[in-house]
């Protein structure tokens, strides 16, 4: 997202991506910390707004981990030190972080937008992240996802519905589409965000 057009202002986002580093800390380490910088009264009050989000783990430029929630249950705060800590412990395709890994950990937010329903010819490939639910089942990408991938929109599509465990053409029979933009920012390089 262009930086003039987020809502997350520079402080902000730095002291989320802090807040998750020092939240994989504490679980990876078993402690506990206080958090490390302050945040203006202003800033403090929008990151209590109940809001999804997701955080991502990559390790030498590698998917280490994923986890969010994509409806709010808590302030965003709060989210995102869950799925920090979910991220690196509870991330079903990986080992648990360890601590030789921390120092090595880049680490990138998505903070969510409320669903809403969409075409499929209104998708937007970059803009759009897309939830996609039928008989039970239900799988989700988040809009960075497609560009990484070089996938055009039907792709896109396909891919959700795999991700939910259905066909790849479900998206035309009958499936709940959904989407949702979302704020992303992260670490150009590990730690970045613990740099003073």
């Amino acid at each position: 997202m262009n930086e003039t057009n987020a809502e997350y202002s520079a402080e902000e986002r730095k002291w989320l991506l802090r807040l998750a580093h020092q939240s994989i800390r504490e679980a990876v380490c078993h402690t506990q910390q206080s958090p490390h910088i302050a945040l203006s009264a202003a800033s403090s009050a929008h990151l209590k707004e109940q809001r999804g989000a997701f955080v991502t783990l990559h390790e030498n430029r590698e998917l280490r981990g994923c986890i969010g929630m994509v409806i709010a249950r808590g302030p965003l705060d709060e989210t995102v030190r869950e799925m920090a800590r979910a991220a690196a412990m509870e991330d079903p395709r990986f080992p648990a972080v360890t601590e030789a890994e921390l120092k090595s950990l880049q680490l990138e937010i998505s903070v969510l937008s409320p669903m809403f329903e969409i075409a499929p010819e209104d998708v937007v490939v970059g803009r759009h992240g897309l939830m996609v639910s039928c008989g039970g089942r239900r799988g989700l990408l988040l809009p960075q996802v497609a560009p990484e991938w070089g996938w055009d929109r039907e792709t896109f599509l396909a891919q959700t519905c795999r991700k939910a465990g259905l066909s790849p053409e479900q998206w035309k029979h009958g499936a709940t589409l959904e989407a949702f933009t979302a704020e992303v920012f992260g670490e150009s390089e590990p730690g970045e965000s613990l740099k003073d």
